[in-house]
């Protein structure tokens, strides 16, 4: 008897091979890493983009106060819908930016793993004579 067709065997090796490349595929491309690397890209860019904004600010003859002149001590930046003493006093105790908007930018940005919170996830401090932004999430040193 002469039949056309794949025997069971032959169905599940070629399934096990596609199963194979399938995996080895998938741990080449690593989508997590690649996540991860697009939500750094976005967080440089939010840093360079607030302290930008700031410069901007300074730069037009205005000041900032209350800017802790340590790293270690880098205070977190408010959303922009949080403003003054709901910004600044206990829970949050953070820097209030809200007057860089919307002048200088449309809405403070937020991290990308930031949502439902009253901070941004980025910190400010001063070294030297420039204001610097940064975030946990890129640098462990940048606040307490």
């Amino acid at each position: 008897m002469n039949r056309k067709g794949f025997t069971l065997l032959e169905l599940m090796l070629v399934i096990g091979i596609l199963g194979i490349l399938s995996a080895i595929v998938l741990v080449a491309i690593n989508p997590t890493k690649q996540l991860n690397d697009a939500r750094n890209v976005s967080r440089g860019a939010a840093i360079r983009e607030i302290e930008n904004a700031i410069s901007q600010y300074i730069i037009d003859g205005n000041t900032l106060s209350g800017i802790p002149t340590i790293k270690a001590n880098a205070k977190e930046i408010c959303q922009t819908t949080l403003t003054g003493v709901d910004c600044t006093n206990p829970p949050v105790s953070g820097m209030d930016l809200s007057i860089l908007s919307p002048d200088y930018l449309t809405s403070i940005p937020l991290d990308p793993n930031q949502s439902g919170s009253l901070i941004t996830g980025y910190r400010i401090y001063k070294s030297g004579s420039f204001t610097k932004v940064c975030n946990l999430e890129d640098d462990a040193t940048c606040g307490s």
